[in-house]
C-alpha cells in the first residue's frame, strides 16, 4: 500500500510530489496548497511547478541543486499543508449558448432528460474551481459540473471545434483557446481571453481560482457589449 505524501525523482531534475492515489476535493487542495507556497517561497534550483490533480511535478536545474536537497525543501511545504486553505480569486467568463454557438445543447438537454434552458441553468450554478492545466495551451480543466448534467465523452470526436467553445464531460468544463478536435460536448462559446498575451501571465486563471460563467446573448458576442 502507497503511503501518502510521495515524493518520486523524474529523470535527472524533477520530483513528482504525489498528495493522494484517487481525485477528490481534500487531495485537490493540497496539490493547490503546495503549488502556492512552492510559488511563494520556491525551493532553491526551482524552474517549473506543473500541479495536477492529485500530484505536482517540480523541475528543477540540475546544476543549481539535486533530488535530495529539493526533497528536503518539499517536505517541509508539506508537512505545513494540513494548515493550508487556498481560496483562489473569482474568474468571471461570458457564454453565449444560442445558435450556433452551441451545436450540442439540444444533444445533452436530451440525454440528461431536460429541456435546453435547465442545462444552460445547470451549467450556469455550477461551482467551477481550476483544476489543473492541460493537453494544450491554456486548456484549464474546472471542476464542478453539475450531476444533472454529467455525460461522458462522445463516441467520436470531432473536427475543428472552435477556439473559445464552453464544452463538458463528465465532472469537467473546459474554455477551448485554440481550434481543435474534442469528444466533449459543446454546449456554447465564450469570447473571454484566457491566453492573455502578458508573458508574465500568459493564463487568465491560477490553479485553485474560482470561475462563474455569466449569460450572454448573440448580439452581445458578435458586438463584443
Amino acid at each position: 500500500m502507497r503511503v501518502f505524501p510521495r515524493i518520486v525523482p523524474v529523470a535527472d531534475r524533477a520530483v513528482l510530489i504525489e498528495l493522494g492515489g484517487a481525485v477528490g476535493p481534500e487531495v485537490q487542495a493540497q496539490v493547490w496548497a503546495l503549488d502556492r507556497a512552492l510559488r511563494d517561497d520556491p525551493v532553491a534550483g526551482q524552474v517549473e511547478l506543473v500541479p495536477a490533480m492529485v500530484n505536482l511535478m517540480l523541475v528543477f536545474d540540475p546544476l543549481v541543486t539535486d533530488h535530495a536537497a529539493v526533497r528536503a525543501g518539499v517536505e517541509g511545504r508539506v508537512a505545513a499543508l494540513a494548515e493550508a486553505v487556498v481560496d483562489g480569486a473569482e474568474r468571471e467568463v461570458l457564454v453565449c449558448y444560442d445558435a450556433p454557438y452551441a451545436p450540442d445543447l439540444t444533444a445533452v438537454a436530451e440525454q440528461a432528460g431536460l429541456s435546453s434552458e435547465a442545462v444552460i441553468a445547470a451549467h450556469l450554478a455550477g461551482e467551477y474551481r481550476v483544476a489543473m492545466y492541460g493537453f494544450a495551451p491554456g486548456y484549464a480543466y474546472l471542476s464542478g459540473v453539475a450531476e444533472a448534467i454529467r455525460l461522458p465523452r462522445k463516441a467520436a470526436p470531432v473536427r475543428g471545434v472552435a477556439a473559445g467553445s464552453v464544452i463538458i464531460a463528465g465532472g469537467q468544463c473546459l474554455v477551448t483557446t485554440l481550434t481543435m478536435p474534442t469528444g466533449w460536448w459543446v454546449i456554447g462559446r465564450s469570447r473571454t481571453r484566457i491566453l492573455t498575451g502578458d508573458e508574465g501571465r500568459p493564463f487568465l486563471f491560477d490553479v485553485g481560482d474560482r470561475v462563474r460563467f455569466r449569460r450572454v446573448t448573440a448580439a452581445e458576442m458578435e458586438g463584443g457589449a
